[in-house]
């Protein structure tokens, strides 16, 4: 394999889902394959399954044993497991959390070891994942904690527009008691460099958005803005970031504004999500910032009530595959540059 070709690790997601259908949809254009080398961790059980379910007939995996055997120019698909499983398409089951893991857990020790450059994770169900390999909210999180990180940010990407939460998947009523100058601090410290590291921004501009209706009204409708939020703003433009806000989320997307920031924090989940999925229309990725390795991510769910129709669409999971590339593309220009003083500078 070609030292140019970067190595997509790519895990198969809850397999009663959508996952197994978008990753064939985006890797049928061969056109994908001219720079990058994708290696599926799953089964070919289940890869023939969908094959003929969605009635693709010109398209195959090259079936390999570990990264290894891959091949330029193929889609590789790591056999994880021999036994045959059943798919269930549209309904959760404990099959689908438990084998989904597996191919979370080799692709993620592939990534650890190097023999993968980045890694694309297909979505998975929340809940029969769990198991006690796998206690945490999401794959954020457990990537974080794989990774050695201290924290870690989710953030939604679509080319200018990158959108990360401060608080990620926890209840709202908890939203205000988790809030601390602290967390705002090390969440504007993650995506300010992420943005320089990830994708080549000098000096970007973040816009942060405020807990309560008209970012507090001045206290009237809350006090965390004036406690908490601008404070952690301020110590940051102390040190020389780019930093402003607290805005109210409603006017802030409802206008121009947040075309004039190169990141934007929202405080909780659904107020950056929300916005973010109405304006890319299905398009978006999910990026995790902060840590050592690049994972991405589709920013749909299982979609379990379309499953197996064949009319899901593949844009967010191409698009999510290409953002992968291209982060691993500019954090070796970002690395060369600052290893090298004399190299030049210049940057989008």
């Amino acid at each position: 394999m070609s030292k140019g070709n970067i190595r997509v690790g790519v895990t198969i997601g809850d397999f009663n889902g959508v996952g197994m259908e978008v990753i064939i949809k985006t890797f049928l254009d061969v056109r994908i394959l001219e720079n990058i080398t994708p290696i599926v961790y799953g089964s070919a059980q289940i890869a023939s399954f969908y094959r003929k379910e969605l009635e693709i007939n010109d398209f195959s995996f090259n079936k390999i044993s570990n990264t290894s055997e891959a091949q330029e120019n193929k889609v590789n698909l790591i056999h994880l497991w021999e036994e045959e499983i059943a798919v269930e398409m549209g309904k959760s089951t404990d099959a689908a959390g438990r084998y989904a893991f597996k191919s979370l857990e080799a692709a993620t020790e592939d990534l650890a070891a190097g023999k993968i450059d980045v890694l694309v994770t297909a979505p998975i169900n929340k809940k029969n994942i769990q198991s006690d390999k796998f206690n945490f909210p999401g794959h954020t999180e457990y990537l974080t904690t794989y990774s050695n990180a201290d924290d870690s940010l989710m953030l939604m990407v679509l080319d200018r527009l990158r959108v990360g939460t401060i608080t990620n998947h926890i209840p709202l009523k908890d939203v205000s008691e988790m809030l601390t100058k602290d967390l705002i601090f090390r969440k504007i410290e993650i995506l300010q460099s992420s943005l320089e590291k990830d994708f080549g921004i000098k000096k970007p501009k973040i816009a942060v958005l405020g807990l309560n209706p008209h970012a507090g009204e001045d206290g009237m409708l809350g006090n965390e803005e004036k406690e908490v939020i601008f404070p952690a703003i301020e110590a940051m433009q102390e040190k020389g970031v780019l930093v402003y806000g607290p805005y109210p989320s409603d006017g802030f997307f409802g206008s121009s504004n947040f075309k004039n920031f190169d990141g934007i924090l929202a405080i909780y989940h659904d107020q950056g999500l929300t916005p973010f999925k109405t304006l890319v229309a299905g398009a978006g990725v999910n990026f995790t910032a902060g840590l050592p390795i690049v994972r991405t991510s589709p920013d749909h769910g299982t979609a379990y009530n379309i499953a197996g129709k064949g009319i899901a669409s593949e844009e967010s999971f191409r698009n999510t595959v290409f953002t992968a590339v291209d982060i691993y593309n500019n954090r070796k220009v970002y690395q060369e540059i600052n290893s090298n003083p004399l190299k030049s500078q210049k940057r989008t």
